[in-house]
């Protein structure tokens, strides 16, 4: 079972989460989200706590409105770059961290 990102994370992008996380490039990054790499997530749950949105779940957990996360975040890890240590977050981010469904905002 990996950790899955949701919707939480568009437009934040905070990095909390990759600071803490042992495994290297687990974490991917785009343009405004983040996602975390099932084949090299260890489950550690390092990140859950970390997350200023909430945005992280167990897979087994992500919530029913948020499934589609499971097979984006599998998707995306393929294509966008590791990422190893933390970055600032996105400049209006604290503006973005308590909506609701932002897929539509999601950056590929």
């Amino acid at each position: 079972m990996a950790f899955i990102v949701g919707d939480g994370c568009i437009r934040c992008k905070y990095t909390d989460c990759v600071d803490v996380c042992p495994v290297e490039d687990c974490f991917r990054v785009g343009p405004n989200f983040l996602v975390i790499d099932p084949v090299t997530c260890i489950d550690c749950t390092l990140c859950v706590p970390e997350c200023p949105a909430e945005a992280i779940f167990a897979e087994k957990d992500v919530p029913e409105d948020q499934q589609e996360f499971i097979a984006l975040n599998a998707e995306l890890a393929k294509v966008w770059p590791g990422i190893n240590d933390p970055i600032d977050p996105l400049e209006d981010a604290d503006d973005w961290v308590d909506e609701k469904a932002k897929l539509q905002y999601l950056e590929r």
